[in-house]
């Protein structure tokens, strides 16, 4: 570690997330380093950030852009790389202190279990990872000694209401969840929407694919399944309700019937910050949170009748095995469908549970099953699309 900063490899580092974690990199030079930058295409906005923060080496994911990256930083001393293996092998690198694993889906899970197999701490953005492999992900980073500390904003939350808790059991969590912008609308209403409406979130500004999936609660779901692993949760100890104002991120309720929430302005800045510092808390000049602002909280039951996904979700890790890697695979094609035009927004529920029917069930599954579960998942969906 360069005198005590912590050097941060971050995956994804061109997307909401990414961009985020180096507005933080940039506001804290004293205690931050980004060591190591990948990105899927965006190769432009790649070469941007290594020219401004100089990091040790850059990945782009896309094979076709490798020259036009390394031409573009040839000047300066960075190493460049190119490739899916690439980056699973980037962030062994010995001078990596923290990965932030902020890559959208499926596509992260392979360089994340590279890092925690190199013993790296993780400040895990990927929700996928431990929704698909959860059970093989907590068991490795037991074996390795590597803390996953959450960047979302509902197990951050969690996070922090357990620090100094952790003797104490959880009788149950409370994840909240905003609703999104069909919040309170009916099946009929959702027959018609189209991905313009529910690429408008009302509180959260994230990438396409986690909008969708807020709008259609399948967000939530993946994160439901999340925390069963993070924090070591039975499917029965784990609740979600909506509060539509999202300064309430989430609640621990205790045995003794007591409750802790974690509250402030939503902002991702803020839990990417926790992550990247812990156990530290760092200054910030992040807009603070006034309940003038906010005379009134409000909160409610989730639909799951009319948003079938959270259902589908708590109906997976309820089955367990590879069920939830069913769920995520269809998801990711079932929400690239409703994005390009193919089907409609309530169709997407209808592919996921369809896949969960048709797929074979695996009840302990090994890396390998999730592969190629995730494969077949991929192909029935398509199919069925």
């Amino acid at each position: 570690m360069t005198e005590n900063k912590k050097n941060i490899a971050i995956l994804g580092s061109t997307g909401s997330i990414g961009t985020q974690a180096l507005d933080v990199i940039r506001a804290n030079p004293d205690k931050f380093v980004a060591e190591v930058l990948t990105a899927n295409g965006n190769a432009d906005l790649l070469i941007k950030q290594a020219i401004e923060f100089n990091p040790n080496a850059v990945v782009i994911a896309d094979e076709t852009k490798y020259a036009y990256v390394k031409e573009a930083l040839k000047s300066y001393d960075i190493k460049v790389f190119a490739g899916d293996k690439a980056i699973a092998q980037v962030v062994q690198m010995d001078t990596v202190d923290v990965v932030l694993a902020a890559i959208v889906g499926y596509a992260g899970l392979a360089s994340t279990i590279s890092a925690i197999k190199a013993g790296k701490q993780i400040a895990l953005a990927n929700k996928e990872t431990l929704v698909v492999a959860g059970e093989i992900v907590t068991q490795l980073a037991k074996e390795n000694g590597v803390n996953l500390y959450p960047v979302d904003s509902e197990h951050s939350a969690i996070f922090q209401c357990l620090t100094g808790e952790w003797h104490n059991p959880i009788e149950k969590i409370i994840l909240t969840a905003s609703g999104g912008p069909f919040r309170g609308k009916d099946q009929a209403f959702l027959q018609t929407v189209k991905k313009e409406q529910a690429l408008k979130h009302p509180n959260w500004d994230m990438g396409a694919k986690i909008t969708i999936d807020s709008a259609s609660l399948m967000n939530k779901g993946l994160e439901v399944i999340e925390a069963k692993w993070l924090f070591n949760l039975k499917p029965e100890q784990i609740d979600v309700i909506v509060h539509p104002q999202s300064i309430i991120h989430s609640i621990v309720q205790f045995t003794d019937g007591s409750m802790k929430a974690q509250m402030g302005l939503p902002d991702m800045k803020l839990p990417i910050q926790y992550a990247l510092g812990y156990p530290e808390r760092i200054y910030s000049d992040f807009p603070r949170f006034s309940f003038f602002n906010y005379p009134q909280l409000t909160f409610e039951q989730a639909d799951t009748k009319t948003f079938r996904n959270l259902a589908l979700a708590f109906e997976a890790m309820n089955i367990g095995g590879n069920a939830p890697c069913v769920l995520n695979a269809a998801n990711e094609i079932a929400v690239d469908a409703f994005l390009k035009g193919k089907i409609g927004f309530l169709q997407m529920s209808d592919v996921v549970e369809s896949c969960l029917q048709k797929v074979d069930f695996i009840k302990k599954p090994t890396y390998e099953d999730y592969v190629a579960t995730d494969l077949e998942t991929r192909n029935v969906a398509t199919e069925l699309i």
